[in-house]
């Protein structure tokens, strides 16, 4: 049986900075040149620009939403995935992604960063240095807590998140 292997893309629902803007188009465009599945929070800012790149790409979105209507998506989602559950939502991106790549982000992205390294899933993170501030910048490199042995990988291109993914991916350590 083959199963597409989905990235999910987690960050800021609002962009005020247009590094943030093009990483975060550049990263879904290659999540779906690669042929993975790109899964989100289905709202704006990083996850609408990640869903404009993937569609683009010719590729496929899911958002899952904290809403109860399919209308909270943004216009680049394929697959909208109601849920009524408001921020809790945040543990479903993170459970339903083989692999999170964080792009800024507020609290609500240090939620689904904190879920994604309870359930044992490879983080890849933008630093500082690609121009990115929010949680990612801030838990790039790091390690969360003592229950894992690995660290959130560091990383300043979309290019460099793809293929850190693509390792994870071919070493089927996912």
């Amino acid at each position: 049986m083959y199963r597409k292997q989905m990235i999910g893309v987690i960050g800021d629902s609002s962009i005020d900075n247009d590094q943030e803007r093009k990483i975060a188009y550049e990263v879904g465009y290659l999540i779906a040149k690669n042929n993975f599945v790109l899964v989100c929070g289905g709202r704006a800012g990083v996850m609408e620009e990640a869903c404009r790149g993937a569609l683009d790409a010719g590729g496929l979105t899911v958002a899952i939403l904290p809403s109860s209507t399919k209308e909270e998506a943004n216009p680049y989602c394929n697959i909208v995935i109601p849920t009524g559950l408001g921020w809790t939502r945040n543990s479903l991106v993170a459970l339903s992604s083989d692999i999170l790549i964080c792009i800024g982000g507020k609290s609500g992205t240090l939620s689904e960063i904190a879920f994604g390294w309870m359930y044992n899933k490879p983080i890849i993170a933008f630093s500082k240095e690609s121009g990115i501030n929010g949680w990612s910048a801030k838990v790039a490199g790091k390690k969360i807590d003592d229950r894992r042995n690995d660290s959130i990988y560091s990383v300043k291109t979309a290019e460099e998140a793809i293929n850190i993914a693509k390792k994870f991916i071919n070493q089927k350590t996912i």
